[in-house]
């Protein structure tokens, strides 16, 4: 059995609809000529930074806007990701501090409730050391007093 070739078939006939207008044939990319610098000795790295300047202005699509679009991104998703742990860090202090208050809050109620329990006590407890209730309020007026000569 004889293998088959492969066949490729061309037409200059327009589609329909464009027999007025002109065959365009496509343009093919320019061909330059690059020289090997190592192969010589090189001039340098000044030399080298001129010729990949010239290579990235040839090309459609520069490598030096993906290599800065993937630099963009990559810098992006590390600094989304040090926000997020930052914020997840604060959150979990934010908690603990909130706890810590509202221990504080119920030490201060206890101390409050014994301090009142103990105040409603101390007028039996006088009473039991022998103590009595003062009969009426004593004043001092001191409006008309001087010191004496001594005293200053």
């Amino acid at each position: 059995m004889m293998a088959a070739s492969a066949r490729t078939v061309r037409s200059n006939v327009a589609p329909a609809g464009r027999e007025r207008e002109p065959y365009a044939a496509p343009s093919r990319p320019k061909l330059k000529l690059v020289d090997n610098e190592q192969a010589r000795g090189g001039e340098g790295l000044s030399a080298r930074l001129d010729s990949f300047s010239e290579w990235v202005r040839g090309r459609s699509v520069p490598g030096v806007h993906i290599i800065l679009v993937v630099v963009f991104l990559v810098a992006s998703v590390l600094c989304s990701l040090g926000f997020r742990t930052l914020m997840a860090q604060n959150s979990f202090e934010q908690t603990q501090v909130q706890g810590n208050i509202t221990k504080l809050n119920q030490d201060i109620e206890d101390d409050q409730a014994d301090l009142d329990r103990l105040q409603a006590g101390l007028p039996d407890k006088a009473q039991k050391m022998g103590m009595v209730p003062q009969q009426g309020s004593v004043s001092i007026d001191l409006q008309g007093y001087q010191p004496s000569q001594g005293a200053q």
